[in-house]
């Protein structure tokens, strides 16, 4: 008997389960609940005074303030990439901090300074609202608000006399307006070669600290004390206009570099170059470039018919933009009228050997190539001599401030500033950047022509545009400064006929632009009005660089 109660039992529970679950879902799943009810919602408008103001530290800012936008999206990015930047500032943090710790090792009885633990945890901070300004010339500046309530884990030991001392900061909050700048903008990924970091205000920061396990902020009076120093401290390194730089690209990178100097070159002889003819002998000449910088066409000698060894005596003029990192490339080629020319040799010479101001004649012999390994280098070619002076530009702004009238340009310019700055070289350096409104009668494929004491310089042409954007880049080698110089700069339009055959040109407008000014303050960044044009406008950048 007792078997067969057990199993009807089973039985009975085995089946009673199914059905109380079923009936459950029957009763309670269309029945409605009397205690839930539905939330109200209300526009900001409806709300009083006294609730607007216990509900106002807690919207967002894109809400209190419309020119802050919400990016939930970048939210998300952070979201998803939060371990890796976690690990990556976290490395960054402990470089940064070696070289501080290691100041102190020695003093006050300390022996090392280590992390034992460096996190900051799981929880990822928000971006609650970034606000972009208008972009300036090659610089991207913008502004976030960012809150952080994390729960990292750093824990710092101090070895004081054999005693291991453990420093935990944990439970950390953050709260900051910050301003971040990209520049310059460069023609190199990611497209600028600086991250400049600042706080707009005082940050509100919060945070845990202890120290061999006691809660260090349990102490009355010492956590408000400790709040205040780390809101001056901080705000004395990065409140704005003070900044955080954090370098992107290296800076040896020539794109990401400004011209500081040039370089005079002048190409003396070569001596026992090969034969490269039939007939014994050689038709040489000589290219040279820099490394790195822009790219612009190398400059050249003349040929030197049947001769293993010429003389030149011919003088260049380079624009250096990084005296410790470029070389200058130095290619010997022998001349032929058909097919391409034979390379007699080659060799390099690093600026960094120069010392600025300062003539230096070199008489390197010439190889194959730069590599050491090649059996080819070991067979003689020759030698070339070169003359070499590095002439750094100099900042001339700090002699004379403000704008120029026209009667100062005719009279006091000539006898202030001439007399200083007649006789140096330098370089000016012009910027066609964009122009607005510019349209033609029969076509718009718009390009920007610069004409300076007869050197025509051409932007690209872009197809069907009245706005073009061009940021194309013209230097010009000056002997002396351009105070009475004017340059011309023509927005023309070009179409090619469909046949193919010739192409029609139609003038947009043109201005012509007087370079005192710019030798004056180094620099102009303008947008002018062009002549016969309706309401065309042109903006340009001109630098002028004076050794």
């Amino acid at each position: 008997m007792s078997f067969v109660g057990s199993l009807l039992g089973i039985t009975g529970f085995a089946i009673g389960i199914p059905v109380g679950v079923s009936l459950g879902f029957l009763v309670f799943g269309h029945t409605e609940s009397t205690d839930v009810k539905s939330p109200v919602v209300r526009p900001i408008g409806d709300f009083d005074k006294d609730s607007l103001i216990d509900i106002l530290p807690e919207l967002p800012l894109w809400i209190k303030h419309p020119d802050y936008e919400r990016v939930d999206w970048l939210n998300d990015v952070i979201r998803d990439m939060w371990p890796y930047l976690d690990k990556a500032i976290c490395g960054m943090i402990k470089s940064m901090c070696e070289p501080i710790f290691s100041e102190y090792i020695g003093t006050y009885f300390i022996r090392s300074i280590d992390f034992e633990r460096l996190t900051f945890g799981s929880l990822p901070p928000i971006i609650q609202g970034i606000k972009v300004h208008e972009m300036n010339e090659d610089n991207l500046v913008f502004d976030l608000a960012a809150k952080w309530a994390g729960n990292p884990n750093i824990i710092l030991v101090l070895n004081v006399l054999y005693l291991p001392i453990k420093v935990q900061l944990i439970d950390m909050q953050i709260s900051a307006s910050v301003r971040v700048t990209l520049k310059p903008f460069v023609p190199t990924f990611p497209c600028f070669s600086n991250i400049f970091v600042s706080l707009l205000d005082k940050p509100d920061v919060d945070f845990g600290l202890k120290v061999m396990g006691g809660d260090l902020m349990a102490i009355p009076g010492l956590y408000q004390f400790i709040q205040n120093i780390i809101k001056k401290y901080v705000a004395s390194l990065y409140l704005w206009p003070q900044s955080l730089e954090i370098p992107v690209l290296d800076a040896s990178t020539g794109a990401a570099n400004k011209p500081v100097g040039i370089l005079h070159v002048k190409v003396v002889r070569a001596s026992d170059l090969l034969k490269m003819d039939l007939l014994g002998s050689s038709d040489p000449y000589v290219k040279l470039k820099l490394s790195g910088g822009r790219i612009i066409p190398s400059k050249k000698t003349s040929v030197k018919p049947k001769n293993l060894n010429p003389e030149w005596n011919e003088e260049f003029k380079l624009t250096v933009n990084d005296h410790m990192s470029q070389v200058l490339e130095l290619h010997v080629f022998d001349w032929e009228k058909v097919g391409l020319h034979d390379k007699l040799g080659m060799q390099v010479i690093p600026l960094m050997v120069l010392k600025p101001n300062e003539k230096k004649e070199l008489t390197i012999g010439l190889v194959k190539n730069l590599d050491s390994n090649d059996p080819r280098n070991r067979k003689p070619r020759g030698s070339i001599t070169v003359e070499l002076t590095f002439v750094p530009f100099v900042d001339d702004t700090a002699s004379l401030n403000g704008p120029i009238d026209l009667y100062m340009r005719k009279q006091t310019v000539s006898k202030k500033l001439r007399s200083s700055f007649v006789n140096r070289a330098g370089l000016l350096t012009v910027t066609i950047i964009s122009a607005k409104s510019v349209e033609g009668k029969h076509h718009n494929n718009p390009f920007a022509l610069v004409v300076f004491k007869g050197d025509k310089r051409k932007t690209k042409i872009l197809k069907k545009t009245r706005d073009p954007s061009w940021n194309e880049e013209f230097q010009f080698m000056l002997d002396e400064a351009p105070f009475e110089d004017v340059i011309h700069i023509e927005v023309i339009s070009k179409r090619k006929h469909k046949l193919g055959f010739g192409s029609s040109k139609e003038a947009l407008g043109h201005v012509d632009i007087n370079l005192v000014d710019v030798v004056y303050n180094s620099r102009i960044n303008e947008k002018y009005h062009l002549i016969n044009s309706r309401n065309g406008m042109i903006h340009v950048d001109i630098k002028w660089n004076a050794t």
